[in-house]
């Protein structure tokens, strides 16, 4: 069990409660992700760009939020509390939604409150889970072990997107949230657990740093300075959009499609679920049997340009065939690589940062300058549908697939450097 997952027997508690921990979130959260992409064709995909200008508006309220809690309190404080603050939010939606469908009233706006919402809480939820886990992990322990608690939520995603399909058509969208809910209680449940455990290990760095009475410190827009004075993290936040561009490109051609060819939300719903579902079924297998072994041969900046080498070819090839069918398969590629090997080879690259870089920085990173991703990929993509259709805009990200693997390979690179300058001052 040891070489096949990386685990070592002392390190089982705390990689099963953290992969329960993912679980959970990502079981939550894709349960109602389908739900949102069924928001998104009902208010229009025209309206797409303008749902992503609102969740970029509210990412920069949120942030120096987030960033002055952090600053302010500790951890184990302010951890439980970001997905208490969620679970009340769902439940608020469940509430209204149930309220205007029982009533025959119409939900287009309030379908356009939960989209920009679910596209806040998505990032942040596990924007904050993976800085806990840099806390808590060497960077040889994540080396080995963020292949195997990634799976943890690949597995979680894969049950939510397929609950998803089987109960949407039957139950109705709105009556999935109090189980989302639910989920994500006992995900922060887990944290406690993980605390717990880690407490009783009181000469570990984890216990000095994760169980600390004493707050990150700093501004509330650390994370922002931090990015704009590191080569480092501007390479990772370049590489961040990037990946949002071609991602929402993806997003805003099935949206189009969808459209003329899917009749009624609880069918588009179970169509964006069974994506999700293949998605987490590849993605785990990557997790769980391959990511460590390809870190491990060829390091963090191969496992990196992996999903920017396959969107060059998947790209080239929807230029050839911009069908719906193609667009799903790509999407599926995409997202079982990115899941797969890019995500956890990402998060790896903050385990050589110190902790507040690690919360700040990577919050930053993983939830403004995305969405600036999204709101510079909407208005792009529609402006180059308009003039050159699907294809002609497929062709024309190839260039930035390109420019994201070049990235990948010199974050490899650097990753690498402040990996041996940490053993050697330790």
């Amino acid at each position: 069990m040891t070489r096949l997952l990386g685990v070592m027997p002392g390190e089982f508690p705390a990689v099963i409660w953290s992969f329960v921990y993912f679980f959970c979130i990502l079981g939550s959260y894709y349960m109602l992700r389908p739900v949102r992409e069924a928001m998104a064709v009902e208010s229009g995909p025209e309206t797409i760009p303008w749902l992503f200008g609102g969740t970029f508006l509210t990412m920069l309220v949120a942030t120096p939020i987030f960033g002055w809690i952090a600053s302010k309190y500790p951890r184990k404080r302010f951890l439980p509390w970001v997905y208490y603050f969620f679970i009340s939010n769902i439940l608020i939606f469940w509430a209204t939604f149930s309220y205007a469908i029982s009533n025959e009233l119409g939900y287009v706006w309030m379908s356009r409150v939960f989209f920009v919402w679910i596209s806040v809480f998505n990032l942040y939820v596990v924007s904050v889970f993976w800085s806990f886990m840099a806390d808590l992990y060497s960077q040889a322990q994540g080396r080995r072990l963020f292949g195997i608690i990634s799976s943890g939520g690949s597995i979680g995603a894969l049950l939510g997107a397929k609950a998803t399909s089987m109960l949407v058509v039957d139950i109705g969208f709105q009556n999935l949230m109090p189980i989302s809910a639910t989920l994500l209680l006992v995900g922060t449940y887990c944290i406690t657990r993980l605390r717990r455990d880690i407490r009783q290990d009181d000469s570990s760095q984890s216990a000095l740093t994760i169980d600390s009475s004493r707050p990150l410190g700093g501004s509330p827009f650390s994370g922002v300075t931090h990015v704009l004075s590191s080569k480092y993290f501007l390479a990772i936040a370049l590489a961040s959009v990037i990946a949002s561009l071609l991602g929402t490109a993806l997003y805003m051609f099935s949206a189009d499609l969808v459209k003329v060819a899917i009749a009624n939300n609880d069918e588009r719903t179970q169509f964006f679920s069974d994506i999700n579902f293949w998605t987490n079924v590849f993605a785990l297998v990557g997790q769980m049997l391959l990511v460590k072994e390809t870190v491990r041969r060829y390091g963090v900046g191969i496992t990196l340009s992996l999903m920017p080498i396959v969107s060059i070819v998947g790209f080239a090839w929807l230029a050839l065939d911009p069908t719906l069918a193609a667009v799903a398969i790509l999407t599926v590629a995409r997202r079982a690589l990115g899941f797969g090997f890019s995500k956890p080879a990402n998060d790896m690259l903050y385990s050589v940062v110190t902790p507040e870089e690690k919360y700040k920085a990577k919050n930053f990173i993983d939830t403004v300058l995305y969405r600036t991703g999204d709101v510079i990929g909407t208005w792009a993509v529609r402006f180059m549908v308009s003039i050159a259709g699907l294809a002609g805009t497929s062709l024309l990200m190839v260039p930035f697939a390109a420019i994201w693997a070049g990235i990948a390979l010199w974050l490899g690179r650097a990753y690498n450097l402040r990996d041996k300058e940490l053993a050697a001052n330790a």
